[in-house]
């Protein structure tokens, strides 16, 4: 079964349609896997806006670096869809690693701090959650 208990596909969850460019991010081996869809020919190519980011950070340094990098891409398209994806603790935990200091709450205050709110919440995985960020409506 998918991750989480809805069964909502993760495709669906993250709101990827056929016609969105997406940059991916440190995304795990197993992506295309995890969405169920090989979504390569939706990829941005250089130089593109991508509709969709998906993030995936381990700690506060990489989330700090990679969103600095992403501004100017949500300042050029506001209507931006970010996904932050980082390990569960249960995950960390059943691989007997330290839970780290990121976490749901780590990412919304990064966000409120740097003009995005966030809008949505989602398994990716048994390894990883995923919180939607976006330019908030009157910003844009």
């Amino acid at each position: 079964m998918a991750a989480g208990y809805s069964g909502t596909p993760l495709l669906q969850k993250l709101g990827i349609k056929p016609a969105m460019k997406v940059k991916l991010i440190s995304e795990p081996a197993d992506y295309y896997t995890l969405l169920n869809a090989d979504i390569s020919q939706q990829l941005c190519k250089p130089g593109e806006t991508p509709d969709l980011v998906h993030l995936f950070v381990t700690g506060a340094a990489s989330l700090e670096r990679e969103m600095k990098k992403l501004e100017a891409v949500y300042q050029k398209n506001p209507a931006l869809q970010i996904w932050v994806s980082w390990y569960k603790k249960s995950f960390l935990q059943s691989q007997g690693k330290p839970t780290g200091e990121l976490t749901e709450d780590t990412i919304r205050n990064y966000a409120l701090q740097n003009g995005l709110v966030d809008v949505k919440v989602c398994a990716v995985s048994n390894a990883w959650s995923g919180l939607k960020l976006v330019v908030p409506l009157a910003k844009r």
